[in-house]
């Protein structure tokens, strides 16, 4: 399953449903569910910036899902400012052209330890686990320990 890393908390905030566009400087033609990611890096100035208690949130690991539905090209930094109450950006982002539209949030119950790459990259789960075991309302516990037990 496609998966793509986003920095806390914005990772966070896109699994609650909170943000709803995700700012890039590249464009997809990926349309789908896709798994979250959350690396190690948290942006501390955005968590003093937004209130959230960064030591709540989770790191080095896929915390949820989403579907990306569209893409929206913006054309200048002040189209950028218009969205910011759904991509939730400082204005250090407004240089970005490309926000994917988000929708279908979940967030995993358990998450699962997982390194991030750049852009979209496939997760590959054991033999037992496959992309539709994947629930956000229930992980079937045995699935989870053996998924986690070899890491």
């Amino acid at each position: 399953m496609k998966c793509l890393s986003v920095s806390q908390p914005y990772a966070d905030l896109i699994v609650k449903g909170k943000k709803t566009i995700e700012l890039r400087k590249w464009n997809t033609k990926f349309r789908g569910e896709f798994l979250i990611h959350a690396p190690l890096k948290i942006r501390k100035n955005a968590c003093n910036r937004l209130k959230i208690n960064e030591k709540e949130l989770v790191r080095g690991a896929i915390v949820g899902k989403v579907e990306i539905y569209d893409v929206k090209v913006y054309d200048s930094a002040s189209e950028v400012i218009v969205d910011a109450k759904k991509h939730l950006a400082s204005k250090e982002f407004c240089n970005r052209k490309y926000g994917f539209l988000l929708r279908n949030h979940s967030k995993l119950k358990v998450p699962l330890p997982q390194k991030g790459k750049l852009g979209f990259f496939e997760v590959k789960f054991g033999t037992r686990i496959k992309s539709s075991d994947i629930k956000a309302e229930l992980f079937d516990e045995e699935y989870r320990y053996q998924w986690i037990g070899k890491h």
